[in-house]
């Protein structure tokens, strides 16, 4: 509705006989004409409204900028967050992996010495057994010699009785072990 009242206001200027002889609009000067062309296209732009819905649209970029940065920054933060965690996870599994190292380090140490304490007890246990077997071949040996002896003992007392003696007192002697023998099982 202003562009037609700018309009018309333009168009009753221009009909007074004062512009009309020649004296106010003179359409031969292309200066003029380019004046009056962007004066219309300027009001034809505010009757339509242009520059309220070029501002909006210049709003409408702005809040999408806006939310943009928004989120933007919003993803930033979360990622340094995440960033933290993950640092703060990476220096535990550190502090981790060391504790594991040097507990395996003890038990491997532990695992040595038990397994110099266990040679220790195996080699002192063989070295006993060894021992005992001496020691028992030694009385075994005391053994077959004392037995050898009274063999042979027992056979050269035999053969001196047997020639030093006559059968009455071989039969004597026989008779005097057989009672002996009687009263000690008795």
């Amino acid at each position: 509705m202003k562009f037609l009242s700018t309009l018309t206001t333009a168009a009753v200027i221009g009909a007074t006989p004062a512009f009309a002889a020649g004296g106010g609009f003179n359409f031969g000067n292309t200066d003029f004409v380019v004046a009056i062309a962007f004066v219309i296209f300027i009001g034809i732009l505010i009757y339509l409204k242009v520059p309220g819905m070029v501002g909006g649209m210049l709003d409408k970029r702005a809040e999408g900028i806006q939310s943009d940065l928004d989120e933007a920054r919003a993803l930033r933060e979360e990622a340094q967050s995440i960033l933290a965690t993950y640092e703060r996870k990476q220096k535990e599994v550190a502090e981790q992996a060391e504790q594991i190292v040097a507990n395996a380090k003890s038990e491997a140490q532990a695992a040595a010495d038990q397994a110099k304490e266990d040679i220790k007890a195996s080699i002192a246990r063989r070295l006993q057994a060894a021992q005992d077997q001496i020691v028992s071949a030694q009385a075994s040996a005391v053994k077959e010699v004392r037995d050898t002896a009274v063999s042979v003992a027992i056979s050269a007392a035999s053969d001196v009785i047997a020639s030093g003696m006559s059968a009455k007192d071989g039969s004597s002697l026989i008779d005097a072990a057989i009672a002996e023998v009687g009263e000690k099982l008795h």
